[in-house]
């Protein structure tokens, strides 16, 4: 069972679910490292079931590769995000998406350090931004950390004239 969303991750839902339901937009997302906590919180938003579109907690690479789109290969870099999420509005038909994917620990994986995650965001049109972090702490804290950090992109890129970077 996920943990309940922190003050700030439910702030921002609120935030992002403003915008959905202000622009008409509807929200997906792609997560792996987060397991499902991104929809979760989303799911728990004001009036989730107009504007929220669903999840694929794509944790194995093959999921990556055959329902999201990614190319084969190595799932711990920036370019594995943003087609994560570019397939996520592609297979939830949804308007905007963010997703998720990294190394939350103890140790390293791919030769990526643990802590270091890549979350992108991706709209109708093909734009995407993409962003690489690093966080320190247990696995638990870094996938805390991640969720924050997605929602944040998400929240910023609600606001965003649909297309711009």
């Amino acid at each position: 069972m996920a943990p309940d969303p922190t003050q700030e991750q439910a702030a921002l839902v609120d935030a992002i679910a403003d915008q959905a339901r202000a622009r008409g937009m509807s929200i997906g997302v792609a997560e792996s490292l987060t397991g499902g906590r991104i929809a979760s919180c989303l799911a728990a938003g004001d009036d989730a079931g107009t504007w929220f579109r669903g999840a694929v907690v794509a944790y194995a690479p093959g999921v990556k590769f055959d329902v999201l789109g990614v190319d084969r290969g190595p799932v711990n870099r920036v370019e594995c995000a943003r087609s994560m999420a570019s397939g996520a509005v592609r297979v939830l038909a949804a308007d905007l998406a963010v997703s998720v994917t990294g190394v939350g620990g103890p140790g390293s994986d791919e030769g990526v350090p643990a802590g270091t995650v890549f979350l992108a965001c991706a709209d109708t049109s093909g734009w995407t931004v993409a962003r690489e972090r690093r966080f320190g702490g247990t696995p638990a804290e870094v996938i805390a950390q991640a969720t924050t950090a997605c929602l944040r992109l998400l929240a910023e890129c609600a606001t965003r004239p649909r297309g711009c970077a």
